[in-house]
C-alpha cells in the first residue's frame, strides 16, 4: 500500500483508532473481515452505510428487489432518482461514493434452499435485514449449520428488536421461535406501516453488533433480546435462554438440514 493511501486510511478512521481498546488492531480486523448483509432496505441501508464508514472493506449485499417510491421513507441508501433500479446497484453506488476502497459483491437473487449456503460461505458475519419469516428461518438455520455469527434485526410499526447469535455459544433463533408462525398471523410493514427512524435505530445497532463480533470488543446482544419502543424512546431487555428442547440446537435436535417454509403474512382488510 502506498504511503499516501495508508495516511488517508489512518485519517479516515482516526476517530475509531484512538478509542481505548480499539486501535490499529481493531481497524485491521474490520479491514480484513467479510460481512454479508441480506436485505438492502430499511434495516440494511443504515447497517451497510455504517459498516462502510467504519472500514469494513469486504461487504456482500443480497437483495432481489427494485426501488419503489414507498421505500424512500426509510431506505436511506436509495434516492428518488433511483426509482426502478436494483437495490444492490443503488446501494453499491452510494457506498463507493462514501468509501472508494470497498470491495463489494452483489447478489441480485432471492435466497432459497438451493443457493443460500453458497452465498454465505465466504463471509465471517451475516446480518439479517430481511422482512419476512420464510427467509429468516432459512438464514438462521443455515448460519447455525455453517457456524456463522448472525445478527438479527426486525422492525414494524413503532417497534424494533435486535439479537445476536453465535452458533455453539449462544441461543439460536429457534430457541426463541421454535416453529414459524401460522399463515395470516404476523403483520408486515406493507399493512402495519413503519416509521423510518425505527429501522434506522435497529439497522445501526446491527452494524454495531457486527463491529463488536469482528473486533471482540464489548458485549453483544446474545442470550437476550433488545427491544426498542420508538413512542417511548425506550429500550428494554428480555432474557433469551438456550433451550434444551430446541429443535435446532437442543440436546436432541429434530432439524438436521435446511427447511424452506411458505408463510403468508397478515393482510389488513
Amino acid at each position: 500500500m502506498a504511503a499516501d493511501s495508508l495516511d488517508q486510511d489512518v485519517l479516515r478512521y482516526s476517530r475509531q483508532i484512538i478509542l481505548d481498546g480499539f486501535g490499529k488492531d481493531g481497524q485491521e480486523k474490520l479491514k480484513t473481515a467479510r460481512v454479508l448483509v441480506i436485505g438492502a432496505g430499511g434495516l440494511g441501508s443504515p447497517a451497510l452505510y455504517y459498516l462502510a464508514a467504519a472500514g469494513v472493506s469486504n461487504i456482500g449485499i443480497v437483495d432481489f428487489d427494485t426501488i419503489t417510491l414507498s421505500n424512500l421513507n426509510r431506505q436511506i441508501l436509495h434516492f428518488t432518482e433511483d426509482l426502478g433500479k436494483k437495490k444492490t446497484d443503488s446501494a453499491e453506488k452510494k457506498l463507493l461514493n462514501l468509501n472508494p476502497g470497498l470491495n463489494i459483491e452483489k447478489y441480485h437473487d432471492r435466497l432459497n434452499i438451493d443457493n443460500i449456503e453458497e452465498v454465505i460461505s465466504n463471509y465471517d458475519v451475516i446480518i439479517d435485514a430481511t422482512d419476512n419469516f420464510p427467509v429468516r428461518y432459512l438464514i438462521s438455520d443455515c448460519c447455525y449449520f455453517n457456524g456463522k455469527p448472525l445478527i438479527e434485526g426486525a422492525a414494524v410499526g413503532f417497534d424494533g428488536i435486535l439479537m445476536t447469535i453465535i452458533p455453539g455459544q449462544t441461543p439460536c433463533y429457534r430457541c426463541l421461535y421454535p416453529e414459524p408462525p401460522q399463515n395470516g398471523v404476523m403483520p408486515t410493514c406493507s399493512d402495519s406501516g413503519i416509521l423510518g427512524m425505527v429501522t434506522g435505530v435497529i439497522g445501526s445497532l446491527q452494524a454495531l453488533e457486527a463491529v463488536k463480533v469482528i473486533t471482540g470488543m464489548g458485549q453483544t446482544v446474545s442470550g437476550r433480546l433488545l427491544i426498542f419502543d420508538a413512542l417511548r424512546s425506550s429500550f428494554r431487555e428480555v432474557n433469551w435462554p438456550k433451550r434444551d428442547h430446541c429443535p435446532l440446537c437442543g440436546d436432541e435436535p429434530k432439524i438436521r438440514e435446511l427447511v424452506e417454509y411458505e408463510i403468508k403474512c397478515k393482510v389488513k382488510l
